[in-house]
Protein backbone atom coordinates (compact mmCIF):
# COMPACT_ATOMS: atom_id res chain seq x y z
CA UNK A 1 0.00 0.00 0.00
CA UNK A 2 1.55 3.90 -0.79
CA UNK A 3 2.57 5.13 2.19
CA UNK A 4 1.47 8.99 1.93
CA UNK A 5 2.88 12.24 3.65
CA UNK A 6 2.28 16.09 3.73
CA UNK A 7 6.06 17.74 4.70
CA UNK A 8 7.05 21.39 4.34
CA UNK A 9 7.49 22.61 0.75
CA UNK A 10 11.35 23.01 -0.22
CA UNK A 11 13.68 24.68 -2.35
CA UNK A 12 14.70 21.89 -4.08
CA UNK A 13 10.58 21.20 -4.84
CA UNK A 14 10.00 23.96 -6.74
CA UNK A 15 11.64 23.16 -10.07
CA UNK A 16 8.77 20.29 -9.92
CA UNK A 17 5.64 22.26 -8.49
CA UNK A 18 6.16 24.95 -11.32
CA UNK A 19 6.03 22.13 -13.81
CA UNK A 20 3.28 20.95 -11.68
CA UNK A 21 1.56 23.89 -12.11
CA UNK A 22 2.22 24.58 -15.81
CA UNK A 23 0.99 21.73 -17.47
CA UNK A 24 -1.78 23.09 -19.67
CA UNK A 25 -4.16 20.15 -19.18
CA UNK A 26 -4.13 21.21 -15.77
CA UNK A 27 -4.00 24.48 -15.97
CA UNK A 28 -7.67 24.02 -18.28
CA UNK A 29 -8.98 21.97 -15.39
CA UNK A 30 -7.94 24.52 -12.31
CA UNK A 31 -8.92 27.24 -14.01
CA UNK A 32 -8.55 30.06 -11.77
CA UNK A 33 -4.61 29.81 -11.96
CA UNK A 34 -1.23 32.43 -12.57
CA UNK A 35 -1.98 34.92 -14.73
CA UNK A 36 1.09 33.12 -17.06
CA UNK A 37 2.10 29.73 -15.77
CA UNK A 38 4.78 29.68 -17.90
CA UNK A 39 6.55 32.99 -15.88
CA UNK A 40 8.92 31.52 -13.61
CA UNK A 41 9.59 34.84 -12.05
CA UNK A 42 5.89 35.20 -10.85
CA UNK A 43 5.87 31.53 -9.79
CA UNK A 44 9.15 31.98 -8.03
CA UNK A 45 7.75 35.29 -6.68
CA UNK A 46 4.61 33.76 -5.39
CA UNK A 47 6.13 30.65 -3.75
CA UNK A 48 8.45 33.13 -1.77
CA UNK A 49 5.47 34.74 -0.16
CA UNK A 50 3.88 31.73 0.72
CA UNK A 51 6.22 29.91 2.09
CA UNK A 52 7.38 32.63 4.21
CA UNK A 53 3.64 33.72 5.65
CA UNK A 54 2.66 33.20 8.85
CA UNK A 55 -1.10 33.13 7.51
CA UNK A 56 -0.39 30.37 4.65
CA UNK A 57 -0.08 26.96 5.31
CA UNK A 58 1.84 24.64 2.12
CA UNK A 59 2.96 21.30 2.34
CA UNK A 60 4.38 19.35 -0.59
CA UNK A 61 2.39 15.54 -0.79
CA UNK A 62 4.16 12.73 -1.24
CA UNK A 63 3.85 9.49 -2.06
CA UNK A 64 6.50 6.72 -1.37
CA UNK A 65 8.67 9.61 -0.75
CA UNK A 66 7.67 11.01 -4.20
CA UNK A 67 6.65 14.50 -4.79
CA UNK A 68 3.14 14.29 -6.18
CA UNK A 69 1.26 17.78 -5.51
CA UNK A 70 0.93 20.32 -3.26
CA UNK A 71 -1.98 21.23 -0.61
CA UNK A 72 -2.12 25.01 1.64
CA UNK A 73 -4.64 26.93 3.17
CA UNK A 74 -4.87 30.52 3.59
CA UNK A 75 -7.38 33.03 5.54
CA UNK A 76 -9.68 34.61 3.23
CA UNK A 77 -12.34 36.96 4.66
CA UNK A 78 -11.71 35.24 8.59
CA UNK A 79 -12.64 31.57 6.80
CA UNK A 80 -9.87 29.44 6.55
CA UNK A 81 -9.89 27.97 2.60
CA UNK A 82 -8.15 25.06 1.08
CA UNK A 83 -6.25 24.44 -2.22
CA UNK A 84 -4.36 21.97 -3.71
CA UNK A 85 -2.74 20.77 -7.17
CA UNK A 86 -2.19 17.08 -8.18
CA UNK A 87 0.61 16.24 -11.08
CA UNK A 88 -1.38 15.16 -13.84
CA UNK A 89 0.26 11.83 -13.71
CA UNK A 90 -1.22 10.90 -10.85
CA UNK A 91 -4.46 12.23 -11.42
CA UNK A 92 -7.48 9.43 -10.75
CA UNK A 93 -5.45 7.57 -7.76
CA UNK A 94 -6.96 9.04 -4.61
CA UNK A 95 -4.20 11.31 -4.13
CA UNK A 96 -5.94 14.55 -3.47
CA UNK A 97 -8.39 12.95 -1.23
CA UNK A 98 -6.08 11.12 0.81
CA UNK A 99 -3.79 14.86 0.65
CA UNK A 100 -7.38 16.14 2.15
CA UNK A 101 -8.11 14.13 4.64
CA UNK A 102 -3.92 14.39 6.11
CA UNK A 103 -4.88 18.16 5.79
CA UNK A 104 -7.78 18.36 8.05
CA UNK A 105 -6.10 16.37 10.52
CA UNK A 106 -3.91 19.24 10.98
CA UNK A 107 -5.81 21.65 10.81
CA UNK A 108 -8.48 21.18 12.60
CA UNK A 109 -10.19 25.35 12.03
CA UNK A 110 -13.77 24.95 10.94
CA UNK A 111 -15.62 25.97 8.74
CA UNK A 112 -12.89 25.49 6.19
CA UNK A 113 -14.32 26.33 2.71
CA UNK A 114 -13.27 24.89 -0.95
CA UNK A 115 -13.54 26.42 -4.66
CA UNK A 116 -13.68 24.40 -7.80
CA UNK A 117 -15.12 25.32 -11.16
CA UNK A 118 -18.00 23.99 -11.37
CA UNK A 119 -17.19 21.90 -14.31
CA UNK A 120 -14.14 20.43 -12.47
CA UNK A 121 -16.49 17.05 -11.69
CA UNK A 122 -13.20 14.94 -10.37
CA UNK A 123 -12.11 18.46 -7.77
CA UNK A 124 -15.80 18.56 -6.92
CA UNK A 125 -16.23 14.75 -5.69
CA UNK A 126 -12.61 14.90 -3.76
CA UNK A 127 -14.06 17.37 -1.65
CA UNK A 128 -17.01 16.03 -0.98
CA UNK A 129 -15.57 12.29 -0.73
CA UNK A 130 -13.81 14.56 2.41
CA UNK A 131 -17.20 15.95 3.82
CA UNK A 132 -17.07 19.76 1.78
CA UNK A 133 -21.11 20.41 1.01
CA UNK A 134 -21.38 22.98 -1.45
CA UNK A 135 -22.80 26.19 -0.26
CA UNK A 136 -23.08 28.47 -3.10
CA UNK A 137 -21.64 29.53 -6.40
CA UNK A 138 -19.30 32.72 -7.64
CA UNK A 139 -18.72 33.78 -11.71
CA UNK A 140 -15.22 34.56 -11.62
CA UNK A 141 -12.49 35.43 -14.76
CA UNK A 142 -10.48 32.02 -15.12
CA UNK A 143 -7.25 32.77 -15.98
CA UNK A 144 -6.49 29.27 -17.16
CA UNK A 145 -9.29 29.24 -19.83
CA UNK A 146 -9.35 33.48 -20.22
CA UNK A 147 -12.71 33.65 -19.39
CA UNK A 148 -15.68 34.09 -17.04
CA UNK A 149 -16.83 31.12 -15.70
CA UNK A 150 -18.75 29.41 -12.75
CA UNK A 151 -17.00 28.22 -9.31
CA UNK A 152 -18.67 26.26 -6.94
CA UNK A 153 -17.85 27.15 -2.54
CA UNK A 154 -18.10 24.30 -0.83
CA UNK A 155 -17.60 24.16 3.19
CA UNK A 156 -16.58 21.83 5.98
CA UNK A 157 -18.76 22.62 8.69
Amino acid sequence: MPQFMLRPVRAADLDAIFEFMRDPESVRMAAFTAEDPNDRSAFDAHMAKIMSSPETWIRAITRDSRLVGTIGSWISEGTTEVTYWIDRAYWGQGIATKALELLLEEITARPIRARAASDNAASLRVLQKVGFRPIGTDVGFARGRAAEIEETILELP
